[in-house]
């Protein structure tokens, strides 16, 4: 049986570490791991299956006899460093927006769409962890009825911006119980002119704002869904709308999703068998019990939870949802060790 070399890149990270926890619980035959990071985090040491491993140095050479490459220390790092590993022969698969909208690059939730993974040239690119878990919801309705449109409302928590925001947001949460000034330097977004507590607090921007009002994160939720479902990035018969929101919360984001189906015959029963068989789904839908999706239940689980489904009143085929799962799992760190699975699994490990 053939063994990988496997090399983290942004090992030290929020996601790199549950990407480690991922890798020793995952069905690739690991013959070895490689724990890169900055120059200031090498020579530290992080266990993997119970030995400690050295921490190196992120540069081209550090990719030499690796196979796989699990990315996530941001997308200035990627641009530069995973090309260097594809040249070497490894397989990169990147968590960050680095390449995600580029032609030739797969964006790939396996759930929806792993024929994908067959035309990669040694990238594939994770999608942003809010429309993971919106697209494992749709892909079977898609399947069975057809999309018109989606329109999505998000409650993105704190960890989606970093363990530097999920931080300040524990420590802005404790100065305002203490009464005390809430200190605010990274969200909304750290790059942008103002900074607003997240703490008690809801703020309707994230990323920044392009020139027609919609923020990146917006922009990518609608067109990374488009890549995803169509193949097409800018797909017009797939009409798709967001809003995207964070909300004082640490881990796991929320989603309420109204979709229109081609089918206007469906019903509620039917989008209830639809979505109970998809594969990833876990149906948490019985009101009567006030039985319900919650970050708090979805943390540390790799599933996409949904629920509150129900018929719009006024739109015939048209339904509601809500829509959970852990944005460091199933948003980042697992859907990228499922797509090394399913390379590994369809023998997929080479570059063309």
């Amino acid at each position: 049986m053939r063994t990988y070399t496997v090399a983290i890149l942004g090992a030290t990270g929020a996601v790199g570490t549950r990407l480690m926890e991922q890798l020793e619980q995952s069905t690739i035959p690991v013959s070895s791991v490689k724990l890169l990071a900055s120059k200031g985090s090498a020579g530290k040491t992080l266990t993997f299956k119970e030995e400690d491993v050295v921490i190196e140095e992120a540069t081209p050479e550090a990719f030499d006899g690796v196979d796989i490459v699990l990315a996530s220390a941001g997308g200035s790092v990627s641009k530069r460093l995973l090309p260097e590993a594809v040249k070497r022969g490894a397989v990169c698969i990147d968590n960050t927006s680095a390449f995600r909208m580029e032609p030739d690059v797969p964006l790939v939730v396996p759930e929806v769409n792993p024929e994908q993974l067959r035309h990669h040239h040694g990238i594939i690119a994770n999608p942003n962890c809010s429309t993971i878990q919106m697209v494992v919801a749709l892909k079977p309705l898609a399947e069975r009825f057809g999309l018109n449109q989606v329109i999505v409302s998000t409650y993105q928590a704190a960890s989606g911006a970093g363990q530097s925001a999920l931080n300040e947001f524990f420590e802005q949460s404790q100065a305002y119980l203490d009464n005390r000034r809430m200190e605010a330097n990274i969200l909304p977004t750290k790059g942008d002119k103002k900074h607003y507590p997240l703490a008690f607090n809801l703020l309707p921007q994230i990323d920044v704002f392009e020139d027609d009002g919609y923020t990146h994160e917006e922009w990518k939720m609608i067109h990374e869904t488009k890549k995803i479902m169509r193949n097409d990035m800018n797909d017009s018969k797939l009409k798709v709308t967001a809003t995207c929101v964070r909300v004082p919360v640490p881990i796991s984001h929320g989603e309420s999703v109204y979709v229109e189906l081609n089918n206007k015959n469906a019903t509620v029963a039917d989008v209830f068998n639809a979505l109970g068989t998809g594969e990833g789904i876990i149906l948490e839908d019985d009101p009567s019990h006030q039985v319900y999706p919650q970050p708090l239940n979805a943390e540390g689980k790799r599933d996409t939870f949904v629920g509150r489904i129900r018929a719009d009143k006024e739109n015939p085929g048209a339904f509601n949802l809500w829509v959970v799962s852990d944005n460091l799992l199933k948003g980042a760190a697992w859907n990228t060790v499922e797509i090394a699975e399913r390379l590994v699994a369809g023998d997929l490990v080479h570059v063309k």
